[in-house]
């Protein structure tokens, strides 16, 4: 049975800590002295009153989490970040309706990137602060935050971790959840000031340099420039958020190891292998056929090349050029990367590297396998045989992907008739990466997207962010039952 007393306990816990985070934007508009500290202000007071109150009705309930209820609650938070978050664009009028309030704050948490703002410089401070700290806190995760805390309750947080952590296999630092969870964090703040300070050394303003690192290290794309990074033409800054978009693109742990100087695991990880081939390889493409196709220098056809491939592979949908400008081809291509996201343990979306392979060698294996019927020849991962349930976990995955993505880009044409935006709208949203095609390429934004189809991509992008299972579970009868 669920236990509904704690779930609201900690989704009111987590509500407070959100007031605090909007707080901070708060503080940021007193110093621009914006017009949006009062309404940051009433936002953070609305949160921290609401959590408060649900403490303090349910501080009774018992300290037992089950697994339903690590699924309820890492899917409700999601939501209820997202509901609360919008109240600074609504109460300060940046985002006057609730429907594209709720689209650019989902878009946000989920580190998904799509925006209704046609005219981002036009934000005050404060607001664009809090805009870029949504998919900074969305990106190492909530759960993950709140998992460091929870301990204070008493309250174990094996459940929500597994249920949260992106990937097909949960990694753990340390055999306490609550310190793998501090490791995880410290490591991303670690990533975030040292990506500022480089930002801040090229010539990019403290402020611009604070929040493309928040926005960067969570793999989410927002800027704060409408025209994204391309505002600033300077190869230094392209290659280094490219740098770091790789890094938040890569397992979390590995980059542990690598502070803690574990070379060794990170140059022997497979998933990393593959990671930094699919980037060179998709670069190496992108890169011929812009040089083949375009006016533009070598340097330049490289940096474009390899900004946008792992600006979409790590699923974070910084622009740095209009890809629906260039050959049909290589669009096509950029749209296949769509499909690929980060490692299992970082901060990317997508399908995740570790199915692809798994998938790719399961499928070769049973090429194999049919060829010698009476072999056993069991997939294996970093030298160690992968079990039966991971694989049809893997394949499940893939399959309910490709049906959502199939039925949901038919469901999209009925409001827009073009099927290539269609389907650019919801992989994109699926795959948490922010620019689509068409009518929703890296030059145009969702603002002119029928109200119907920014609810449907708001779902989509929940769905994408908690890796399809954590959210379909909830719609499962089964689930309900005592």
């Amino acid at each position: 049975m669920l236990n509904f007393k704690l779930i609201i306990k900690i989704l009111g816990f987590l509500l407070v800590v959100e007031g605090f985070a909007i707080l901070i934007a708060c503080c940021i508009a007193l110093l621009y002295q914006g017009p949006d500290s009062y309404p940051l202000f009433k936002s953070a007071l609305i949160c921290v009153v609401t959590g408060g109150l649900a403490i303090l009705l349910t501080r009774n309930a018992k300290k037992a989490i089950s697994k339903n209820d690590g699924f309820l609650i890492v899917s409700l938070v999601w939501v209820i970040f997202s509901l609360f978050g919008s109240l600074p664009y609504l109460i300060s009028g940046s985002i006057p309706n609730l429907t594209d309030a709720f689209f650019e704050t989902m878009s946000g948490f989920t580190t998904t990137g799509a925006s209704v703002l046609n005219n981002v410089e036009g934000l005050p401070h404060g607001i664009l602060f809090w805009r870029s700290m949504t998919q900074w806190l969305g990106g190492m995760g909530i759960i993950v935050l709140s998992l460091a805390i929870l301990p204070v309750f008493g309250i174990g947080g094996m459940q929500l971790f597994a249920a949260e952590v992106p990937g097909p296999v949960a990694d753990k630092l340390n055999p306490r959840i609550s310190q793998t969870a501090k490791n995880l964090w410290a490591i991303y703040i670690v990533f975030t000031l040292t990506e500022t300070i480089l930002l801040w050394i090229g010539g990019m303003g403290f402020f611009d340099a604070i929040n493309h690192s928040f926005t960067t290290m969570a793999t989410g794309g927002y800027s704060t420039k409408q025209a994204s990074v391309a505002y600033w033409d300077s190869p230094y800054i392209q290659y280094v958020i490219t740098l770091f978009m790789f890094i938040a693109g890569a397992n979390f742990t590995l980059s542990y190891s690598a502070l803690t100087g574990k070379f060794e695991r990170v140059y022997k990880d497979e998933e990393f292998k593959y990671y930094l081939l699919f980037a060179v390889g998709f670069t190496a493409v992108i890169f011929g056929g812009l040089v083949l196709t375009t006016e533009l220098g070598f340097e330049h056809a490289f940096r474009d090349s390899l900004f946008q491939v792992v600006s979409i592979m790590t699923t974070t949908g910084y622009a740095t050029a209009d890809y629906m400008i260039w050959a049909p081809i290589l669009t096509y291509v950029l749209f296949a990367v769509f499909f690929f996201g980060g490692c299992a343990g970082s901060t990317g979306g997508g399908i995740k590297i570790m199915r692809i392979v798994l998938l790719m060698k399961n499928s070769y294996y049973e090429l194999r396998r049919l060829l010698h019927p009476n072999a056993v020849i069991p997939v294996r991962f970093n030298g160690r045989a992968v079990s039966e349930q991971i694989i049809t976990n893997v394949l499940a995955f893939f399959m309910i992907y490709i049906i959502i993505f199939f039925f949901s880009s038919v469901l999209l044409t009925i409001i827009d008739p073009s099927l290539e935006s269609a389907m650019g709208a919801v992989a994109t949203s699926l795959g948490n990466i922010g620019p689509g095609l068409g009518n929703y390429g890296p030059a145009y934004t969702f603002f002119d997207l029928h109200p119907a189809g920014k609810w449907l991509m708001s779902f989509l992008m929940l769905l994408g962010r908690l890796e399809l299972f954590t959210v379909l579970v909830l719609f499962a009868p089964a689930f309900w039952r005592k």
